[in-house]
Formats: C-alpha cells, structure tokens, sequence
C-alpha cells in the first residue's frame, strides 16, 4: 500500500464517496451543480451536506498530518529485529531513541 499524499484536498467527489457508498452519479467539473444523480435507491446529498462532509474529511486528514510526516523518517523495522535477534542492547536503544526523536520532531498534536 502507497502512503498518502502528505497535501490533499477533498471535494464533492470524496463526499459523495463517503455519504453513499456504491451510489451512481456523474459529476462534470468538480462544483456540486455539475452533478447529475443517477441512482433511484439512494438519496442524492444536498450541497451542503457534501460542503459539510468535505470538510469533515479535510479536518480528519489535517488532523493526522504529523503521522505521514513521521513515517518515511523512521528508522527500518529490520534495524529493530536484528538488534533483539542479535541480543545487541545498543542498537534496540538507538532504535527507541530515534524512533522517540522522530515523534519529538513531529508531535501529535493535542485536540482543542
């Protein structure tokens, strides 16, 4: 599996995935007035449900930055392995502490 982008942004598109799995529409542009619903089973969205989704989406994503930020720097899982293999007590330490200065590097931010 590919990491996620570090940037992205969500729009209709993403809203409509998320608010109805599996519905049939067509969108032409990326604004809600091109969307042409073409599913009897499903409700279509309003506008401002998929404005409200979107966003919700964009917070979420936003919200787990410093995870995507932290991953491609921290060290190989294998140096980990072969330290406790190796029974080398030295290299599990400098694994933790790397590990722990990446998290210090990005923290987790604390929820408002």
């Amino acid at each position: 599996m590919s990491p996620m982008p570090i940037n992205k942004t969500f729009g209709i598109v993403d809203a409509l995935q998320t608010l109805t799995p599996g519905a049939q529409w067509v969108l032409s542009g990326s604004e809600y007035a091109g969307l042409e619903w073409m599913d009897y089973s499903i409700e279509q969205p309003t506008e401002e449900e998929c404005l409200e989704e979107a966003s919700r989406l964009q917070q979420e994503y936003d919200a787990l930055e410093y995870q995507r930020l932290r991953a491609p720097e921290y060290p190989p899982i294998e140096d980990y392995v072969d330290g406790i293999v190796k029974g080398d007590q030295l290299q599990v330490d400098k694994y933790i502490a790397d590990c722990l200065a990446i998290k210090a590097k990005y923290p987790k931010p604390i929820p408002s």
